[in-house]
């Protein structure tokens, strides 16, 4: 296939990143995302074929937590804990540092507990669309995943009280990206892991700002059998990658995502490392701690879209 012809983008911003500078000279944004999804996976409640297989303490490989047909009871119990307790965990945390974060939220699980997302939205962070299910969309049909989307956004905007503005699918689909141009209305887009700073696309010949995300600095690792174990663990991983990212952002500053789930670092042993971090990063005088919506905003103001790139 001629290059020119090549859907995907390797090069990016290759050897000449550009040059830009965070709100008060900071030179490393660091964003923290908490993904609201307790009571929007599968579930054969919910209408589902087999109960939900990832991201839970389920020993063995996630798929023995998807049973066919039946309950698992056991792994609705994990979910349950992130809203019960998880969630207000992090509140805690978060607000006792005046720290800001993004959540990504679930249609479906705000529904079944609004003063989720009023909790969210009253502490000034920022709720973002992570779809109506959350279910792997690559197995659902385009008219179901539209109607999805709309339901998604109603559901975020009845309990906070304002449209979501960034876009995560997660398990997308090949149209997801293009349903939600059509839905319109979000600013930036983040079911992307190709950078480690904001870029633009074409989507729809519209420009589309991609606030990319990481798997890597992520709380899933805990679910994973050759993941993190401890919270210290979590803490020498993300100190690593902060460490980095600063040295790196003497010449051009960076983002640094970490992706947090309440049904995980929600327990008490591994919130600890989150803990120390968010320390850690709060005690940094070049890190910037934001929300995901601010590096957006930011970026549109200091690097507009341009056609030539």
């Amino acid at each position: 296939m001629p290059p020119s012809k090549y859907p995907r983008d390797l090069v990016g911003y290759g050897a000449t990143p550009p040059e830009t500078e965070w709100p008060g000279g900071a030179r490393l944004a660091v964003q923290f995302v908490v993904n609201y999804e307790e009571g929007g996976e599968n579930c054969i409640l919910h209408g589902d074929a087999a109960s939900e297989g990832i991201l839970t303490d389920m020993p063995g490989h996630p798929s023995l937590g998807a049973w066919e047909g039946r309950r698992n009871l056991m792994v609705e119990s994990i979910y349950e804990y992130g809203s019960r307790v998880g969630l207000w965990r992090l509140l805690e945390l978060f607000g006792s540092r005046g720290a800001p974060f993004t959540a990504f939220a679930v249609g479906m699980a705000l529904e079944r507990y609004p003063e989720a997302g009023r909790a969210l939205a009253e502490a000034g962070h920022e709720v973002a669309c992570h779809g109506y299910r959350w279910i792997d969309y690559s197995q659902v049909d385009e008219a179901t995943e539209r109607d999805h989307i709309r339901r998604a956004v109603k559901a975020i905007k009845d309990t906070t009280g304002e449209r979501p503005l960034g876009w995560f699918a997660g398990r997308m689909s090949d149209h997801s990206r293009r349903l939600m141009m059509e839905e319109g209305g979000f600013l930036y887009d983040s079911d992307s892991y190709a950078d480690d700073v904001p870029y633009w696309i074409v989507e729809q010949g519209k420009p589309l700002l991609i606030v990319p995300y990481s798997l890597d600095n992520n709380d899933m690792r805990f679910s994973n059998m050759n993941g993190f174990v401890t919270g210290r663990e979590f803490f020498d991983y993300l100190k690593d990658a902060f460490d980095v990212l600063m040295e790196e952002s003497r010449r051009t500053p960076r983002m640094m995502s970490i992706g947090l789930h309440p049904r995980l670092i929600g327990r008490p042993g591994r919130l600890a490392g989150l803990a120390r971090f968010l320390d850690y990063a709060l005690e940094h005088p070049d890190a910037w701690v934001c929300r995901r919506i601010d590096i957006a905003r930011h970026w549109m103001e200091t690097h507009p879209f341009s056609p030539k790139g």
